[in-house]
C-alpha cells in the first residue's frame, strides 16, 4: 500500500512538471500565450488601430477635450514604426500606400510638422479636420473656408460663437508662411501642392517656400540676391511629399496649418473613427465621485464625423 502511494505521489508530482501527458511544463505553455498576446497587441497598436486623449478644445463641437478616440491606422497606408516603440528615436520609416489620402472632410491624427523646429522634448500629435488635399488651392473669406473657388459649408457640429471676423487688413505675426499678410479668417490663397509637382522660385515667393524645403531635409540660401537649395543655384524645386490643410472645427481658438504650416503625407498616422470614453478632465482625480459623474455617457461609441 506504501508502496503504491508513493508511485502515485511520484507520478503526480512529474504531472505537475510535464504537464500531466508528458508534454513541456505548465508554466512555458503560460508564458508563450503572455508573449503571444502582447506581440499581438504591440502589433496592432503599431500597425492596426491606436488610443488618443484629446487634450484641447480645438476641435469642439466635434470633440471635446477629455475625449478617448480609437484610430485607425491602415486608413491611409501601411507604415512602419517612426519611432522604437516606448521611445522617442526616431527610426528610418516606409510606407505602402493601400487606399488614398485623407478626404476633405476626415477628422485626422497626425504628428506636427513644426515640432522640431520647436524642438520640444518629443513629438507632438494633434487632431484637425483635413480642408484640403494635393493640388487643392484654399484661402479663407470672413471666416469661410474657400477651396478651389468653392466655398465650403462648416462641419455639422462646429463650435457657433457669434464672433466678428479679423478684417482683411490686419496682419497676424503668428502665421504660416512667417512674413504673410493674413489672419486667421482672411488666410490666402495657398496653393497645396503635390508630390512631384515643380514650384518655380523666385525672390518674390522663396520666403513662402523655404519652411517646406527647409522641412522636406535641405538647406535654403538667399544671401547675395540668389537661391541656393543645398549650395546649388536654383529657380525651382521639386515637391517631394503630398501634402493637407489641417484646421479645428472650433476656428478661432485653434492652432493649425494656418499658423504652423501644411503637413505632409508622412506625418499622417490615421483616421479618428470612434469615441471610446469621454470625461471632464477638469474635474479634480481626487474627488472619485466627482470624476465618476462627470463620464460623458453619450460620447461613449459615438462615431466621428
Amino acid at each position: 500500500m506504501q508502496q503504491f502511494v508513493l508511485v502515485g505521489l511520484e507520478r503526480s508530482s512529474d504531472s505537475a512538471k510535464t504537464g500531466g501527458d508528458g508534454s513541456r511544463p505548465r508554466w512555458k505553455e503560460y508564458r508563450n500565450i503572455l508573449l503571444a498576446t502582447l506581440a499581438a497587441g504591440l502589433f496592432l497598436k503599431l500597425f492596426v488601430v491606436e488610443a488618443y486623449r484629446i487634450p484641447s478644445p480645438s476641435m469642439e463641437e466635434t470633440l471635446f477635450a477629455g475625449d478617448f478616440l480609437l484610430v485607425n491606422k491602415l486608413s491611409y497606408g501601411l507604415r512602419t514604426p517612426r519611432y522604437l516603440p516606448f521611445s522617442t528615436i526616431r527610426i528610418p520609416s516606409g510606407s505602402l500606400e493601400l487606399f488614398s489620402g485623407p478626404k476633405r472632410g476626415d477628422v485626422v491624427v497626425f504628428e506636427s510638422p513644426a515640432w522640431r523646429d520647436e524642438s520640444p522634448p518629443e513629438p507632438v500629435n494633434f487632431v484637425k479636420r483635413c480642408m484640403a488635399v494635393p493640388g487643392d488651392t484654399i484661402g479663407i473669406e470672413n471666416g469661410t473656408v474657400i477651396v478651389n473657388d468653392n466655398r465650403l459649408l462648416p462641419p455639422r457640429l462646429v463650435k457657433k460663437e457669434k464672433l466678428i471676423p479679423f478684417p482683411p487688413d490686419y496682419v497676424d505675426p503668428r502665421i504660416y508662411p512667417r512674413g504673410a499678410p493674413y489672419n486667421s479668417d482672411n488666410y490666402g490663397p495657398l496653393p497645396v501642392p503635390a508630390v512631384g509637382q515643380v514650384i518655380d522660385l523666385s525672390r518674390s515667393n522663396i520666403a513662402f517656400w523655404q519652411q517646406l524645403i527647409r522641412r522636406e531635409g535641405h538647406t535654403v540660401d538667399t544671401t547675395g540676391g540668389r537661391i541656393e537649395i543645398d549650395g546649388v543655384v536654383s529657380s525651382s524645386y521639386r515637391v517631394e511629399n503630398d501634402y493637407y490643410f489641417m484646421m479645428g472645427d472650433n476656428r478661432r481658438n485653434s492652432l493649425d496649418s494656418r499658423f504652423w504650416g501644411l503637413v505632409p503625407a508622412t506625418h499622417l498616422i490615421g483616421k479618428a473613427v470612434v469615441v471610446y470614453w469621454s470625461w471632464d478632465e477638469t474635474i479634480s482625480e481626487d474627488s472619485f465621485t466627482a470624476r465618476v459623474s462627470s463620464i460623458r455617457w453619450n460620447r461613449v461609441g459615438m462615431v466621428i464625423r
